[in-house]
């Protein structure tokens, strides 16, 4: 996988740390969606994770990507333990069952087409090009 970020989308990648739980960055994403922060949050979780192999359940790494992002870290409990921010994620993951997903990544086209497993810029690109012939 570390090959093909490379080679394909000129991205250098690091494992992050295996058997974290990945729910306070879920419910995080949500609270800074509801703050028209949500593409900057999961952006920089991504590189969080993916690029900085750093904890994404890590409360110390979540604030920081929160001050990141313009969000107040001091929100952080708060939002963690809304229930319509954990309902939503719930919500989420229900539909990913729903569609046969048990891991990721995991992209959904058109509600009709699923790219499973990490894929070439190629393989994107001729799903996105049928989806578009279609419509």
């Amino acid at each position: 996988m570390k090959a093909m970020a490379r080679e394909h989308y000129g991205i250098e990648i690091n494992d992050g740390p295996f058997g974290i739980d990945s729910r306070p960055a879920l419910i995080l994403d949500k609270y800074a969606e509801a703050q028209g922060k949500g593409a900057q949050f999961h952006d920089e979780v991504f590189r969080a994770y993916w690029q900085e192999a750093k904890s994404i359940e890590d409360e110390s790494v979540l604030k920081e990507i929160m001050t990141r992002v313009g969000l107040d870290s001091t929100h952080y409990e708060a939002a963690i333990q809304n229930p319509d921010h954990a309902a939503a994620v719930d919500a989420d993951i229900a539909q990913a069952y729903a569609y046969g997903l048990n891991g990721v990544p995991a992209l959904i086209f058109n509600n009709k087409y699923l790219v499973s497993g990490a894929q070439p810029y190629e393989v994107l690109k001729q799903v996105v090009e049928k989806v578009s012939s279609e419509q």
